[in-house]
This record gives structure tokens, sequence and C-alpha cells, in this order.
């Protein structure tokens, strides 16, 4: 059987495994090349490149480069010609499916100048996989067992697309698939470890701390003469996200005792330098997760009563595996009725104060506590956007509440006029919120 546009060798051949020599590199050079129309268009938002970039942090490689192309054969072949004079090492994702454009093993076969060869062990897999699903073979599935002739087989087993692995002149190409899942495992599982053993790379560790209620420029503020005599060898990286600000500590030396020993040092000087309020957790550490660490160790349960937020802060507290030990449930109010009926808000509050107010919120709380039998809640009500507002209470006005059967504590927030926004930004702060009312009872002091 000859498929179209591919040469391929005798149908018994296997792909040969090059060794792999170590090259003395101080650091590895990575060059990211992402593959697909859905990429330029804006239909997928490129996360594979950030995730590879965060992995490849964690081995001591730095990514230099990153270039997104189409599902067309010559933008591949000159991404790739580009890429190989740039980088000592290029990773590709995209593009290894069984459509008509899925064309990255052609590109790469004929970067290389080479022809097809058929691949068994992937045709094996392939029909294991299908047969526990009870789905036939098709001619399309089958063209994933043809691999470039000079290609070292990566193994996939989240998928059924092969990555794969070439070396030439000291340089190497791993192309994998664009599934996010499948990617990060053939990363993890394969490239990394091939890297590892090939290039030897200085010694780097990195270490994170995770804040919360403070801005990025207000910790840099902080950290001002701590950043201006670090070593050099020390690096400090802001990482900011929605109402929470990542600080990276990366150390590189060619000794690895040094490196461990110099992160501790300085690790522990930043953590030092920052009001205690305003740490949440190291290392992988979410708001979510440091709140349920917290509630846990408390014995404590906890329920939301959400109306601007609609449920998204019940979905970050349900997002942490086992959570069902604390979170009891939520109480969705977006309707006046439902805050009246469910949760005992009176009438007369939302008459006098209306439903975007510290009063109701307030009651929203003792409601959701009352109504579902937690030790907490937490209340949302707000203008979400992008109408709705009035010069009282324009759109952006949010009111949040924590609280227990003794007391409440409430913030307003006044956030912009982009809906989305206002409901992410309002869920991470009511879970600052909810950290700040578990941890540091002194903030309650002139509630």
């Amino acid at each position: 059987m000859r498929y179209k546009g591919m040469r391929y060798a005798n149908a018994s051949c296997h792909i040969p495994i090059i060794p792999h020599t170590s090259i003395p590199h101080t650091f590895m050079n990575v060059h990211i090349i992402t593959i697909g129309d859905e990429l330029l268009i804006g239909q997928i938002i490129d996360t594979n490149s950030a995730k590879m970039a965060q992995m490849l942090l964690e081995i001591g490689a730095k990514v230099t480069a990153r270039t997104a192309v189409g599902d067309d054969h010559e933008a591949i072949i000159d991404a790739l010609r580009t890429a190989t004079k740039q980088a000592d090492i290029v990773l590709v994702t995209g593009g290894l499916g069984p459509t008509k454009d899925d064309i990255t093993k052609k590109a790469i076969a004929d970067f290389y100048g080479v022809g097809f060869v058929f691949h068994q062990p992937t045709l094996d897999r392939l029909n294991q996989i299908l047969e526990r699903l009870g789905k036939p073979l098709t001619e399309a599935l089958r063209t994933q067992c043809l691999m470039p002739q000079n290609a070292t087989v990566l193994t996939n087993k989240m998928g059924t697309a092969p990555g794969m692995w070439f070396e030439e002149s000291g340089k190497v190409v791993a192309s994998m698939p664009g599934v996010p899942f499948e990617m990060e495992y053939l990363m993890q599982h394969e490239v990394l470890p091939r890297l590892q053993t090939k290039f030897n790379a200085t010694p780097t560790a990195h270490r994170t701390l995770l804040t919360a209620g403070e801005g990025e420029s207000t910790l840099a503020e902080y950290l001002k003469d701590f950043e201006e005599n670090l070593p050099p060898q020390v690096k400090l990286a802001y990482l900011p996200s929605i109402a929470r600000v990542r600080l990276r500590l990366t150390v590189s030396d060619p000794d690895p005792v040094s490196v461990e020993k110099m992160l501790e040092i300085k690790f522990q000087e930043m953590e030092g330098l920052l009001p205690p309020q305003v740490i949440a957790g190291q290392g992988d550490d979410t708001l979510e997760s440091a709140i349920g660490r917290i509630l846990k160790e408390k014995k404590l349960t906890l329920a939301t009563a959400e109306s601007c937020t609609g449920g998204y802060l019940a979905h970050l507290i349900t997002s942490v595996p086992g959570s069902s030990a604390y979170f009891t449930g939520s109480v969705i109010s977006y309707a006046n009725e439902v805050k009246m009926n469910q949760l005992g808000v009176q009438e007369a509050t939302l008459r006098e104060h209306g439903a975007v107010s510290e009063q109701t919120v307030r009651e929203m709380v003792a409601g959701a506590i009352r109504l579902l039998g937690t030790d907490m809640a937490v209340a949302t009500s707000g203008i979400a956007g992008p109408d709705g507002g009035t010069p009282e209470k324009p759109v952006g006005t949010v009111w949040l509440a924590v609280g227990n059967k003794e007391q409440t504590l409430t913030r307003k927030l006044q956030l912009s006029k982009n809906r989305l926004l206002n409901i992410q930004y309002s869920g991470y702060y009511a879970l600052n919120l909810l950290r700040l009312f578990l941890s540091s009872p002194e903030i309650l002091s002139g509630e």
C-alpha cells in the first residue's frame, strides 16, 4: 500500500534508535514552533508554548524564540530552517493527527530529505486502543504509523499520534502532538529526560512564592533593594495573574550544592521582606488549595452564596481534589427572589439598599450558613457589566462578604466594564478575603 505524497521502506523496517551523546553546553537554547492555522487566526490560544517553557526551565533550558506557523508545508520547513540555525533544540507541536491538514511529518521529512518507514509498534498500539474502544482502524489512522526514516519514535501513551525525536549535526528536533495533555506527557516522559541525557546543562533550581492582595508594582517596591543586590547567578521573576502574583527565584551555578544553598538563603530573605498577610503559599500552591488546607486544619466547613459570580467562586473551590471534605455547596442567587426565598435576605434590605450592597451580602452569608449548615460562607453581589450600572452604582461595583456565625468581613470593589474579568477578579478577591479571615484575624480589627 502506498500513501499519496509519502515514500516508505519495507513494512517490517523499524525506526533506529539514535545514540545520545552528551554535549558540554553550559545551557540549552530552545526554539519552540507551534503549528496550526487555528493559532494564527486566534481560534485557539497557544498554551503549549507557555507550558513547555515552564517545564524546560526546570532542567535549566532557556527558550530563546517562539514561532507560530500555519498548516503550510513550506512555512513549516522555513521555520525549521531558521530555528535550527538559532538554537540547539527545536520543539515542535501540532500537525501530527490523521487528517489532511496534519502535514508536520511530511514537512519534517522533506526538511531532512528522507523518506518514510512503517512503524509496526505504533500499529500494534493503535489496534489495542481501537479494540478497547470498539472502533475500526481507518486508513487515516494507519498513516500515523508512517515515520520519517531518521526519526526515533516517542511513545505517546495519552493518544494515537507518536512523537518524534531527530538529531543531526548536534541539533535536536522533537515533534509532539498539539493536544496539550499529550504534549505534556511526551515532554515529561520522553523529551526532557533525553535532553538532560544529551546536554550538560548548568544546574538550575527554582522556587516560587504565591502572593495575593498586592500588585506587582507594590511587591517590587518591597523587594527593590533585595533585587538590586542579587548576585548574577540569581534571578527574580514576577509572574502576575488575576488578583495574585507569583515570585519565582532562580539560581544557576555549576555546583549543585551551591545552587540549593543559595536558593534557600535568598528565598528566606525575600520572604522576610514581604508583609506576612500577602504570602499565600509556595511552589504549586493556589489560593484555592491554600484555603482548603486551612479549612481542613481548622476542621471548618464552607458554603458560597453567589450572585454576580454565578458559581465561579464555587468552581474555583471545587477544582481542588478533596474539597468535598470542607465545601458543602452553593446557592446561585442571581435573582432577588432566590436571595429572599432561599437565603432569607429581607425584602426591606433589597428595597432600601439594593441587591448590590453591604447589607445584602451580609444577609446572604448568614442565610447560606443557616441553609447549608456550614461554619462559614462567602457571598458575592455586583454589577458585572457591560451594562446595568447607575450613577450611584456603576458597572464593576461589587460587594463581597466572608463570615461565620459571630462576625462578617465585607469589601467593596470598583472594577472595570469587562464582564468576564470582573467575575474572575471578584472570585479570586473573595478567595483571598476568605484566606485572610481564616489565617489573619488581625485584619478584622476596626471592622
